[in-house]
């Protein structure tokens, strides 16, 4: 499964996403940003290789429906609702991932 974590600034919540996914259960993971400045911007490419995308707030799917809605209509999207209150790796920000999207995928 291809999973896509997508944050601001693709700095600290879904690089951090994709580090504790990524090989588990086999799952290809990838992060990426919405704003300009994002270390990785999100893509048309993305959003196609993507099999689920995790959004880490409501405004990063309004950005992302914004962008890409036709590409979205047949994606399963999930808001995380994670705050950036949070650093690259912190534990609580771990633990609050690992919680709230084991609700939809195997961790």
């Amino acid at each position: 499964m291809k999973i896509l974590f997508v944050c601001s600034k693709n700095r600290w919540r879904s690089p951090t996403a994709e580090k504790i996914f990524h090989g588990k259960h086999g799952y290809d993971v990838r992060s990426a940003g919405t704003e300009k400045g994002a270390r990785i911007k999100v893509t048309q490419g993305h959003i196609g290789w993507a099999d689920i995308i995790f959004v880490m707030e409501k405004k990063h799917l309004q950005r992302l429906k914004d962008t890409f809605s036709i590409m979205l209509s047949d994606k399963k999207v999930i808001n995380l609702d994670i705050p950036d209150d949070y650093v690259f790796m912190d534990e609580e920000l771990i633990d609050i991932l690992k919680a709230r999207v084991s609700d939809y995928l195997d961790v």
